[in-house]
C-alpha cells in the first residue's frame, strides 16, 4: 500500500464524534507514516486492556483488529495489560463508581488475556507488557507534577462525571487518577499511536497527549474506534448484559450469534469486526444500502467473515453449512411450543419453567453434556441470559420457540 492507502486502511472504523478531530488525526497519521518511512523505522503502537474479567468478547477485538492492521503494515505493536490501572478501574464508560479489584484478581484474569488476544494478533509480532512495571514506581513528587497539568473542570465536563455531579452522586478523587496514569503509559512507552474505543476519547486525546507534551515528546496519535453493540443491536456488548459474543466458544456458536443480530446492526459489525479491505467493505455497505443483496444473504456473508477471523475459513464454512442445514433445510419442526419473554431470563430458568428439565441441576447437566442448543448452536454457558427471539432445543426432540 502507498501512504494514502495505508491511511485509509488504518482510519477505517474511527469515531471521534467531531469531523475536525478526525481530519486532524488523519493528517497527523499521514505525517507520522511519512516520517517513519523516511527514517526507516516502524511506528510504536499500543492499546491497553484492563483485565476486569477472565473472558474477552467480540467487542474487545475491535481495537485488536486495528492493532493487527498495524502489524500487517510492519509496525511494532504492544498489547498492554492494565495490571495497575485495573486497581482503580476505568470510569470512562460508567455512570457510577466502578468496583476496585485487588492485584491477585487482576493477575488471575490477565493470565488468560494474551492467549485469547492471539486469536487476532500475530504472537511473534506482539509485545506483551504490564503497566505495573512503571506505574507502581512513580514517586509522589512526580505524580503531583503530572496532576498540575489538569484542572478539575476538565474532568467535570466529561459526560459520565457530569451526570453524577448533576445527580449529586459521589465522584471519588481516585477516579481522576486513571486518566493521568493512562497518559503516563503513553509517555513511558514513547508511543506514536494509541488505539482505543470512543469511550477513551478524553484519556487518549486529552490526557495522553498532554502528558507526552509535558515530557517534551511528540504527542501520540489517537485512533478512536466505534463501540460494537451487543447482539441486541442497541447497547454496547457486555457479558453482564448477556448480549456478548465470547471468544472462548466454537465457530458454530459465533456464526449463530452473529446471525441473531438485527439487520440494522450489520453495517457497524462489518466496519468493526471483520478483516475486510476497504474495497470489500465499501461493496458490502453499498449492497446493503441499495438493497442489492437480500438481508439474509448479507448476514450470512457477515457471519462467515467474522467467524473466519477467529477460526479460519474452513471452520467458518462448516459453521455456515450447519446453520443452513438447521434453519434453511427444515431440520427443525414448523410447529413447537412458544414462550414469551417479558424480561431477560437465564437459560436455566426458561428450561425449568417450560419443563425441558425437572430442576436447575438437571438443566445444568444437560448443558454440560452439550445437549442444549440455541438456534442450532450448542450452548456452553448454563447461566446464559436470554433476551431475544430464538429457538431452544433440548436433546433431539424437544424444541421451544422463544419470543419477546
Amino acid at each position: 500500500m502507498n501512504i494514502d492507502e495505508q491511511v485509509k486502511y488504518l482510519m477505517q472504523g474511527v469515531d471521534y464524534g467531531d469531523p475536525s478531530i478526525e481530519q486532524a488525526m488523519t493528517a497527523e497519521l499521514r505525517e507520522r507514516l511519512i516520517e517513519a518511512e523516511r527514517e526507516g523505522r516502524p511506528l510504536q503502537v499500543y492499546c491497553g486492556y484492563d483485565p476486569t474479567s477472565t473472558d474477552l468478547h467480540l467487542g474487545h477485538t475491535v481495537t485488536m483488529r486495528k492493532l493487527r492492521q498495524f502489524q500487517e503494515l510492519g509496525h511494532d505493536v504492544t498489547f498492554l495489560i492494565g495490571s495497575f490501572t485495573s486497581l482503580i478501574g476505568d470510569p470512562s464508560d460508567k455512570d457510577k463508581l466502578r468496583p476496585q479489584m485487588n492485584l491477585d484478581m487482576v493477575m488471575r484474569n490477565a493470565a488468560t488475556y494474551a492467549e485469547q488476544a492471539f486469536r487476532v494478533l500475530e504472537p511473534e509480532k506482539t509485545r506483551i507488557r504490564y503497566n505495573s512495571e512503571w506505574l507502581s514506581k512513580i514517586s509522589m513528587e512526580e505524580f503531583f507534577r503530572l496532576a498540575s497539568n489538569f484542572t478539575v473542570q476538565q474532568f467535570l465536563t466529561r459526560d459520565n462525571f457530569r451526570k453524577r455531579w448533576d445527580a449529586s452522586e459521589p465522584i471519588h478523587l481516585h477516579e481522576f487518577f486513571y486518566s493521568l496514569m493512562q497518559g503516563y503509559d503513553a509517555h513511558f512507552m514513547n508511543s506514536d499511536v494509541q488505539v482505543g474505543g470512543s469511550d477513551q476519547l478524553f484519556n487518549i486525546m486529552t490526557a495522553a497527549r498532554k502528558v507526552m507534551t509535558y515530557y517534551g515528546q511528540k504527542p501520540n496519535i489517537g485512533i478512536i474506534l466505534g463501540i460494537l453493540p451487543g447482539t441486541d443491536g442497541e447497547v454496547r456488548m457486555s457479558k453482564s448484559l448477556g448480549n456478548h459474543i465470547p471468544l472462548n466458544t466454537s465457530a458454530e456458536d459465533m456464526y449463530g450469534k452473529v446471525m441473531s443480530i438485527p439487520d440494522k446492526a450489520m453495517p457497524i459489525y462489518a466496519r468493526l469486526a471483520t478483516d475486510w479491505s476497504p474495497d470489500i467493505l465499501d461493496g458490502f455497505l453499498n449492497a446493503l444500502e441499495t438493497n442489492a443483496m437480500h438481508p439474509r444473504d448479507a448476514k450470512m456473508q457477515l457471519a462467515r467473515g467474522i467467524t473466519a477471523v477467529f477460526y479460519g475459513k474452513d471452520a467458518a464454512d462448516s459453521a455456515q453449512d450447519q446453520f443452513v442445514a438447521m434453519f434453511q433445510k427444515g431440520d427443525i419442526p414448523d410447529e413447537m411450543p412458544e414462550y414469551r419473554l417479558e424480561a431477560p431470563e437465564s437459560l436455566l430458568q426458561v428450561m425449568v419453567k417450560n419443563k425441558l428439565a425437572q430442576s436447575r441441576n438437571q438443566a445444568r447437566r444437560l448443558v454440560e453434556q452439550q445437549g442444549v442448543k440455541l438456534d442450532g448452536v450448542t450452548v456452553a454457558d448454563a447461566m446464559l441470559m436470554l433476551d431475544q427471539p430464538c429457538v431452544l432445543q433440548c436433546g433431539k426432540r424437544h424444541f421451544l420457540r422463544i419470543v419477546r
